[in-house]
């Protein structure tokens, strides 16, 4: 028999629930920005550069040198600033995947397929909405369990005064 959270945790678990969802939709968009530096680069050979001398935001081109790729831009690399924000992100939304998996108390995969999460694209969002509907509906139906029930002499005393 699995373990269940206790109720006391409860409180606890509605707040990592909430951080995970915040944690899920921003790592979700950093990685689909991710993937698409990855395409400008690797398959059109660009970069995004801010305050550059050809603007606010440009597109520089990347050289293919013997040592490998190079940027051709001046300014601010966009590019690698996403590469670190996703980095710092998927770490954080490792940290909400390890809290909300142990106060639910569920098994590893559970938490396998939460970190997968931040590394195939749009999974993090289908995820995000799947786990919050459960957590919230298994928290639902503990409460309800847990409420004591009125008797039946108690509700007919208070139909009657009625």
């Amino acid at each position: 028999m699995p373990l269940e959270p206790k109720s006391a945790d409860f409180p606890r678990i509605r707040g990592a629930l909430k951080f995970y969802m915040v944690c899920s939709v921003i790592t979700g968009v950093m990685l689909l920005l991710l993937c698409t530096e990855m395409l400008l680069k690797y398959v059109w050979h660009l970069e995004l550069f801010a305050f550059g001398p050809n603007g606010l935001l440009s597109f520089e081109p990347v050289v293919e040198t013997p040592e490998g790729l190079e940027s051709t831009g001046t300014g601010v690399n966009l590019s690698t600033g996403i590469l670190i924000a996703h980095g710092w992100f998927y770490v954080v939304y490792l940290f909400s995947n390890f809290r909300l998996w142990s106060l639910m108390r569920w098994r590893f995969p559970r938490l396998l397929l939460l970190a997968s999460g931040g590394i195939v694209p749009f999974l993090s969002f289908f995820l995000e909405a799947r786990i919050a509907r459960e957590v919230r509906g298994y928290l639902a139906r503990r409460e309800a369990d847990a409420a004591p029930a009125r008797p039946e002499s108690e509700s007919e005393s208070v139909e009657a005064a009625q």
